[in-house]
């Protein structure tokens, strides 16, 4: 096996099972970014945190170092990683589903950083994909080029306050046709993306026929300006008491909000394949941003538990109780949580989303439980100090334990899997009738009697 650099950061054994896979371009590209992260966004870092204020100008702050990074990425190419060229011929680049998830792994170890300046963090990403896949040429010209030069951000407006978001069929904000033009009236929470300076478009999801017999016929996706009249930012939400700044996650209420009907997504009672079309990719980023996040985690863990000038009690903290079994049990974690989600990206590729949902739907559950458990074993390491700013584990923690429930709660996904085993039932009994009356006739033929 040729070497890679990959394997310096991940795992000889992984890439070993995908190297092959692997195109040229994608190699070159993958050893690019590799170089890219470590040696101009590593550095930046911390920096990229001083320059965000602490007070209310947070909201307005364009963090200066990221936008130069943005800018050197452009420039070697590595931009718009996420958009494949199969899927997306005009807009996209020769990378796989397997390829890119490989990248996102690596990106995911610089936190949100990582995948900002190479114009491939989420909730832009899925929204390119969804103007790529299903906007017309007017809205691709308007909203998408401009997304994927990275001259604006955006949001994606789904989950409602006071509704039980879990059964995306609950939502209540009403779009209507009124004349030429859509009107649109609906109170979101949590919305990605819409506290950023930035953000200049929501796609909106309602319900345009709450009377359709097919409860996922009922929903349309709407484009909306950020500035329209009677968008209204309410407040910008925390989790676990971080807020996200600048991007956030906001409470918005659209109060007759009015535009064009051009800016209707694919059509009327689509609204449902639209989301569907735009999770399924965007669950597996999630998922290697999570691994690598936990693989950050853990080389963090490493560092502290050897470091001389941390001895407790005479000894290294490795030396105590069950440091080295948790070492050892997160690094089995990170390598089956990282071939589980390889193996989904692979199924994306070969059937597309849709014939991969199963593989989705465990990797969305898995991963980000996984991924808490090895980051809470570091923040133990550090004891107080990895509950503290000083330390990138807490922000860690309360990001990655927001994908238990975004993107579908994980109950939802387990439910799906636990019903399509299930399903496998009558096909399980008819094989054990089989082997049994086979049993018994051989059981016969040497004249022994069958145990009870």
């Amino acid at each position: 096996m040729a070497s890679h650099p990959v394997t310096e950061l991940t795992s000889p054994s992984s890439w070993a099972m995908i190297e092959d896979k692997f195109s040229r371009y994608a190699k070159e590209t993958l050893a690019k970014l590799i170089t890219f992260l470590e040696e101009e966004v590593r550095p930046a870092e911390r920096l990229a945190r001083a320059q965000l204020p602490n007070d209310a100008t947070r909201w307005q702050t364009v963090i200066p170092v990221i936008e130069e990074l943005k800018a050197k990425a452009r420039k070697l190419g590595l931009w718009n990683l996420f958009l494949s060229k199969a899927y997306y011929p005009e807009h996209g680049v020769p990378l796989t589903n397997l390829e890119y998830a490989v990248m996102a792994e690596i990106m995911g170890r610089f936190g949100h950083i990582g995948s900002e300046v190479t114009n491939c963090s989420a909730p832009d990403t899925g929204n390119m994909e969804v103007l790529a896949r299903y906007g017309n040429a007017e809205q691709q010209r308007r909203w998408l080029v401009p997304l994927l030069n990275g001259e604006i951000r955006s949001a994606f407006a789904m989950t409602e306050r006071f509704v039980a978001s879990s059964d995306a069929t609950n939502i209540r904000t009403s779009i209507r046709q009124e004349g030429e033009e859509i009107v649109i009236n609906g109170h979101k929470w949590y919305i990605s993306g819409a506290g950023d300076p930035r953000t200049k478009v929501h796609l909106v999801l309602g319900k345009s026929d709450p009377n359709n017999s097919n409860a996922y016929n009922q929903q349309s996706v709407v484009i909306v300006p950020a500035d329209a009249p009677g968008v209204k930012v309410v407040r910008h939400m925390t989790v676990m008491g971080y807020d996200d700044a600048p991007e956030g996650h906001s409470e918005i209420i659209y109060d007759n909000v009015r535009v064009p009907l051009d800016n209707l997504v694919l059509g009327w009672g689509r609204g449902f394949e639209i989301i569907q079309g735009r999770l399924g990719p965007g669950r597996i980023h999630h998922c290697m941003r999570s691994i690598g996040a936990a693989q950050m985690a853990l080389d963090t863990m490493i560092q502290r538990v050897t470091d001389p000038t941390r001895k407790t009690f005479g000894k290294f903290l490795y030396e105590h109780g069950t440091v080295v079994a948790d070492i050892a049990k997160s690094r089995a974690e990170i390598e089956s949580a990282r071939l589980l989600v390889l193996s989904a990206a692979l199924q994306i590729d070969k059937l597309r989303p849709k014939g991969a949902m199963k593989e989705i739907a465990i990797a969305k559950f898995v991963v980000p439980s996984m991924a808490l458990q090895v980051v809470d074993r570091a923040m133990q390491a550090f004891g107080a100090e990895g509950l503290s700013q000083d330390q990138e584990l807490a922000f860690t923690y309360a990001n990655i334990r927001t994908l238990r429930i975004a993107d579908g709660p994980d109950a939802v996904h387990i439910q799906q899997v636990g019903q399509r085993e299930l399903k496998r039932a009558p096909t399980l009994a008819k094989k054990t009738a089989e082997a049994k009356k086979k049993e018994a006739e051989l059981f016969n033929r040497h004249g022994s009697k069958l145990p009870q």
